[in-house]
């Protein structure tokens, strides 16, 4: 028995040491192919290859391949390697005025990516020989096709597989072309920021961070508007993705007027209205709740903030409660008012039993509209929302299939009206990703907090305090195994996952009731300028500051140039291909519009608590907004530039009466603070306008308080 295992042994052997020899046999000969190829070529070839490879530019190398595809005698294979790359070259380079044939789809299909999306594993792109001299400019194109698919979503074992090919391929990019940067930086190797903001060092940390974060935000949105968008508005990623971009950069929709900015999203905005799917004011597409929404309410929404007075949006916005009343939504067998589907669009709803349900997404297709009712207080609207939320209070409450009391759960069936359950009977797993628990629960929570401040109605608060004094109990318990799913610890651990964000509408409940029962909780796990609002502890936001600044320091082509999907210009810092690889920084830019703004969410909320809109650009400027409430507003500015500058601030959050405006500089070791104005205005509605001129390059403070003494100091 020994000899014959012994044999055996000793025949595996043989059999690898062939396999070796053949392997390292091959290896030499495709070596030398390759080698004796690239000798071959004329040096004058050889030399435009390689800048061609080098090339950061893709309108550069197109520009280099296509002078080489001129060259006379050249060899047929090559030639026709050439036009597989000058090919994908010239759609990678955006030529924008190539039509676009498909159209099924309302995103993935505008010029930047329609060509790969969704071909990568049917052999897209046509492979050249691997031998060929332009191989590894195939290489880097198959590898960013890959990349970006990815970081526009897929399942995980997709997301494994396609970074795994990305990160050889742009091994081999960087191994023939090291100068090549772009395939550096996908590798984790950072590109320096092309134009730098030095810091002022008469101005706070805080200061100069956020406004390096702003003035480069700032570049990237003017590079898009100048290097993507057409005539027509749209931006080159399908119209369905395009109408997102908004949600990038809030703070410059909400928080400063920038008429570049501004007008170039109304272009976006009525371009997408004009098209044929939009004819009855909503998408004709049959889609899931996000997807039917995003046409109007990532629009719409927009433009209600900068241009507040234009009638077109309000009304576009009232036929989102016309179709939400008369048939999106209808009264259960429970005698409340929900919405019958996750699937609709202008038309009809979806007659589906395993999508037939209201979801915490909802709140997506109405976003304009409670904006409208926030705004105005209109009564029909009030009676339909809170109808609705009343849906809401009362499932929450409920322990029901399995869902504890005093958990919001993910849906709610239709036509029942009881929590809604998945295909296996799991109350928390709708089967659907994305609406899986806790799915956007801050869009409903966050509509709940504007339902009790539009009517004062404590019950549309309860569902918040029932969450946070969840997650306060269950989190303070020593973890010892892992919860069980579905249960009460399992959903403390997890409501503020993922899109759930919680603690956003935690902190927006503490500064709209004043209510400090949830401080600790808030203290220790909500955002900086959150935190920031509790402590004052102005070095830790700056802190926070830094972490958002640095991710603008580096990889400028992987917010621009690079970007294939216009919902994810900030995705890069998501590509991690390899363990190996350095991951990018990340940007906050909940945390620039929340400082500038005082609303402690990220802009994109459904009950915007934005104090004040500084009515100038987002340039050489800083506003730290420190104090908000009903009677009271206070912030702290800066102004980098050399002259003084006028500036016009518009508040939200005051109730009308007479207020006093003091505009100070702050004392600093140097100089003490000084009284620059101080005077009387008037608040008669919503909103207020107010004026006043800020100095250079000295930090200021604003404050805006009710006269005679009355303050509401609530943070």
């Amino acid at each position: 028995m020994h000899d014959h295992w012994k044999t055996v042994r000793n025949s595996f052997v043989a059999v690898g040491s062939l396999v070796l020899v053949v392997l390292i046999t091959h290896r030499t000969w495709s070596e030398e192919k390759s080698a004796t190829a690239a000798k071959r070529l004329e040096p004058k070839i050889a030399r435009l290859i390689d800048r061609a490879g080098n090339a950061d530019d893709e309108l550069q190398r197109l520009r280099l391949l296509r002078e080489i595809k001129k060259t006379p005698g050249l060899d047929a294979r090559l030639q026709a390697d050439l036009d597989v790359v000058i090919e994908l070259s010239d759609l990678w380079s955006s030529a924008a005025d190539r039509e676009v044939p498909y159209t099924a789809r309302a995103a993935e299909n505008g010029y930047l990516c329609y060509f790969f999306h969704g071909r990568l594993r049917r052999g897209y792109p046509p492979k050249v020989d691997s031998n060929s001299p332009v191989y590894p400019i195939w290489c880097l194109h198959r590898a960013r096709m890959l990349t970006w698919n990815v970081l526009q979503g897929g399942p995980p074992e997709m997301r494994k597989t396609y970074f795994a090919e990305a990160y050889d391929l742009f091994r081999q990019v960087k191994k023939a072309y090291p100068n090549n940067r772009i395939a550096r930086m996908y590798l984790g190797e950072p590109i320096p920021w092309p134009k730098t903001y030095p810091a002022d060092p008469n101005a706070p940390d805080w200061a100069n961070l956020q406004r390096e974060a702003l003035e480069k935000l700032a570049d990237i949105i003017h590079w898009w508007i100048d290097h993507r968008q057409l005539e027509d508005g749209q931006l080159g990623g399908g119209w369905g993705d395009d109408c997102e971009t908004w949600k990038g950069w809030p703070v410059m929709i909400l928080g400063f007027h920038d008429p570049k900015i501004a007008a170039a999203q109304a272009r976006l905005s009525n371009g997408l209205f004009a098209q044929p799917h939009m004819t009855k004011g909503f998408t004709s597409f049959m889609a899931d709740v996000e997807h039917t929404a995003e046409d109007t309410s990532d629009t719409i929404t927009p433009m209600m903030h900068l241009r507040r007075d234009d009638p077109v949006w309000p009304r576009r916005a009232l036929r989102l409660a016309d179709l939400m009343r008369n048939l999106w939504t209808g009264v259960n067998q429970r005698g409340t008012r929900q919405f019958k589907n996750i699937r609709f669009n202008v038309d009809r709803v979806l007659e589906n039993p395993q999508s037939a349900c209201d979801t915490v997404y909802h709140p997506k297709v109405v976003q304009p509209t409670l904006l409208y009712w926030q705004r105005t207080g209109d009564a029909k609207l009030g009676k339909l929302f809170t109808a609705w939320m009343d849906t809401w209070v009362d499932a929450t409450a409920r322990e029901e299939n399995g869902k504890p009391a005093g958990v919001i759960p993910g849906g709610i069936h239709w036509p029942s009206g009881t929590v809604a359950v998945g295909a296996e009977g799991k109350w928390w797993d709708l089967d659907r990703t994305l609406y899986d628990w806790p799915s956007a629960m801050f869009m409903t929570t966050n509509t709940l907090l504007l339902t009790y401040h539009m009517t004062g109605d404590a019950k549309y608060l309860e569902p918040i305090r029932s969450m946070a004094r969840i997650r306060a109990e269950h989190l303070a318990r020593a973890k010892t195994e892992p919860p069980k799913p579905g249960s009460a610890a399992w959903c403390a651990r997890r409501m503020n996952a993922g899109q759930g964000r919680f603690l956003n509408s935690l902190a927006k409940y503490r500064l709209l009731t004043g209510d400090g029962r949830f401080d600790k909780l808030l203290m220790t796990e909500a955002s900086a300028y959150m935190r920031y609002r509790l402590d004052k502890d102005e070095k830790a936001l700056a802190g926070s500051l830094l972490n958002n600044a640095r991710a603008f320091r580096v990889n400028w082509p992987a917010y621009t140039s690079e970007v294939r999907y216009t919902d994810r210009i900030f995705a890069m810092s998501r590509a991690r291909l390899h363990p190996s690889v350095r991951p990018m920084p990340r940007t906050n830019s909940a945390l620039m519009y929340a400082t500038v703004t005082g609303d402690p969410d990220d802009g994109l909320s459904y009950f915007p608590m934005g104090a004040v809109r500084w009515l100038t650009p987002p340039r050489e400027i800083a506003a730290l907004v420190t104090e908000t409430g009903k009677t009271r507003f206070a912030a702290k500015l800066y102004h980098f530039g050399d002259m003084p500058r006028p500036v016009e601030a518009e508040l939200f959050l005051l109730t009308p009466g007479e207020y006093t405006l003091t505009l100070k500089t702050v004392a600093n070791e140097a100089a003490e603070s000084a009284e620059l104005l101080l005077r009387s205005i008037q608040v008669d509605g919503p909103t207020a306008r107010v004026a006043f001129q800020l100095p250079p390059r000295k930090l200021c403070s604003l404050c805006i308080s009710a006269a005679g003494g009355v303050s509401d100091r609530k943070r």
